[in-house]
């Protein structure tokens, strides 16, 4: 290798360190102090692009890869235990109209302040994402009873109390129609079947108004520990399914052991 090729590699490594850096400036990230060290610079420069890679610019919210991968696996823990999980879908209503009157540099303030809204009103444990557009989506994990539904009236009525400034002096108001379905319990079912059902609700919230909720009612399914065990193969110590086996029908050999770790 050459001299010349030499400095060449070491000056087009420096100039993708730069873009990453001007990549996480522009994000508002915090950058890592060099003064660290180069392996832990590189290193938190490393693990800042990937939180970046997970995250919608405009909004700060987590994006569409980020929401797919943790969907896969909300279904996923469903199947398992059973525990009820709710999919929101939500749309801005009118958002061409607001981009068209008033031009996207407001379109984009009303989608941050939508955007912000939306965390304001979920737990730490719950997704929000940008699905697109002026489109969002919620996935809120053991959602018991009527939880789903007052988190989604929380929503609609915090979007409509906001106000955006406008350059004239006025404030812009916007609403927002809302659908949600539940994921199917004990059955592994897949991403796209819950979202096309969280879409029918969001549909019908739309059709019939728009800024309002419209979720499917959560079904009451009742599946035997015999089909779980088909479902999932064979059971194993501390599986939900095994734990209720036993205490169903007392049918498994290890019941009285377990009785006495569960006393």
């Amino acid at each position: 290798m050459t001299s010349s090729s030499a400095s060449f590699l070491v000056d087009l490594r420096e100039l993708k360190l730069d873009d990453a850096r001007a990549l996480l400036e522009h994000s508002a990230q915090t950058l890592p102090d060099p003064a660290a060290g180069a392996t832990s610079y590189l290193q938190t420069m490393i693990d800042k692009l990937g939180e970046l890679s997970l995250k919608d610019p405009l909004t700060g919210l987590a994006n569409r890869r980020y929401f797919q991968n943790v969907l896969m696996r909300e279904i996923e823990m469903v199947a398992r235990s059973g525990e009820p999980a709710l999919l929101l879908m939500l749309d801005i209503d009118h958002f061409k109209k607001v981009n068209d009157t008033h031009g996207h540099p407001v379109g984009d303030l009303v989608l941050q302040g939508v955007a912000k809204a939306l965390a304001s009103c979920v737990r730490p444990m719950d997704t929000v994402a940008r699905f697109g557009g002026e489109e969002f989506v919620i996935i809120l994990p053991s959602c018991q009873g009527l939880y789903g539904q007052q988190v989604a009236e929380r929503i609609r009525e915090t979007v409509g109390a906001l106000a955006q400034p406008l350059p004239t002096g006025e404030h812009l108001k916007v609403t927002i129609s809302i659908g949600g379905a539940y994921a199917p319990r004990w059955v592994r079912s897949t991403p796209e079947l819950w979202l096309d059902r969280a879409d029918i609700e969001l549909y019908r919230a739309k059709t019939e108004g728009r800024n309002r909720v419209c979720i499917e009612p959560q079904p009451m399914l009742a599946v035997s520990a015999e089909e779980k065990n088909l479902l999932f193969g064979p059971l194993s110590l501390g599986d939900p399914a095994w734990i209720e086996s036993i205490a169903n029908d007392g049918s498994a050999s290890s019941s009285g052991a377990a009785s006495n770790s569960l006393n």
